[in-house]
């Protein structure tokens, strides 16, 4: 394959090999040497609100550093491009596209209701309107190996830097409902989804994180441990090491007892107790995640609103409980719109 770049009217030509690349209907060529200077030349918005390829990559590269540079990256949970939007304004590291609070605006219950495209749309219209990474929570990759494969391809497609996977039987239950089924995958099968998702992933920074729910089966932490090493072996770029003690005691026992280089993912929605600061200092968490706050936050303020009219007959009473509606215009971009306007319209 001769090694040139076509846009157009330009052409680039070098004596690297380059590795193909579609962004819609645009093909790029990828070049690790020369990254530097062929980004700006293939950088091309498609019509609409569509990230560029640019774009994507720099996503993809930043998020592949969380697992590798000093500290720890913290994400927040979304279910929306609205929620995702605000997490990005108030300065957190990533979004954490999350299932429940994907399942929750279509008000059905986080057990695979809804489906992959579903949830990776959702996903991707919250990618259109920031300029952070998104890591999906992809439950247990709606199905076996084969649907894992699939779901790699839809989400890399969507720009998502990466996945999250957990070793439990499809259907699932959310790991935090109490008396749900949370029922283990034999280990060999998840292997296989997580080998199938890293052989066919086309861009070698997109992450795959292997979810371990042994201590939410209460299975243990020998089971945790087993499990969380065989899923290194297979490739997994980095173990979640699911909890729903109210205490962190038992993550903090896996933790303690964690000797591969593999970074670990916590998420304390269970033991709030358990700070930034204090993870830190562990050394081996690499991401942090706020799953649901928003989410929970919201559904609060809303039917305090709404019981609030309800009661003063009127909403005469509630301007202190909400932002003002040129607020919500600066956050959908109404003032760029408007710079627009002045610019093309005749």
């Amino acid at each position: 394959m001769s090694d040139y770049i076509e846009r157009d009217k330009l052409t680039f030509s070098s004596d690297i090999t380059g590795i193909k690349f579609f962004y819609g209907r645009h093909k790029f060529y990828e070049f690790d040497i020369l990254k530097k200077y062929l980004y700006p030349i293939l950088e091309i918005r498609k019509e609409g609100p569509e990230m560029t390829y640019m774009d994507n990559k720099n996503k993809l590269l930043k998020a592949r550093e969380f697992l590798t540079r000093p500290g720890v990256a913290v994400g927040v949970g979304a279910g929306d491009a609205l929620c995702a939007k605000l997490i990005e304004q108030a300065g957190f590291d990533f979004i954490w596209s999350s299932s429940l609070c994907i399942s929750a605006s279509y008000v059905v219950p986080d057990a695979n209701l809804i489906s992959m495209s579903q949830y990776c749309e959702a996903a991707r219209s919250m990618n259109e309107v920031v300029s952070i990474p998104i890591l999906a929570d992809c439950d247990t990759g709606y199905g076996n190996a084969n649907n894992v494969i699939y779901a790699v391809k839809k989400f890399e497609e969507a720009g998502i830097v990466g996945i999250s996977i957990e070793d439990k039987k499809f259907p699932k239950d959310n790991s935090l409902l109490e008396g749900g089924r949370q029922e283990l995958a034999p280990i060999e099968e998840f292997v296989g989804k997580i080998k199938g998702a890293k052989d066919h992933q086309r861009n070698k920074e997109f992450i795959v994180i292997a979810r371990v729910e042994a201590l939410i089966a209460g299975w243990g932490q020998a089971e945790a441990m087993k499990r969380a090493l065989r899923y290194v072996e297979a490739g997994a770029d980095s173990i979640l090491i699911h909890s729903r003690s109210k205490q962190p005691d038992e993550i903090l026992e896996f933790i303690r007892n964690w000797n591969q280089p593999t970074p670990l993912v916590l998420v304390p929605t269970n033991y709030p107790s358990l700070t930034l600061r204090e993870v830190e200092k562990l050394k081996k968490v690499k991401l942090f995640i706020y799953a649901n706050q928003p989410l929970r936050a919201s559904v609060k303020a809303q039917e305090a609103l709404l019981e609030e009219i309800k009661r003063a007959g009127g909403i005469h009473t509630i301007d202190h409980m909400m932002v003002p509606v040129n607020h919500i215009f600066d956050i959908q971009g109404v003032p760029a719109m408007k710079e627009d306007e002045q610019k093309y319209l005749v």
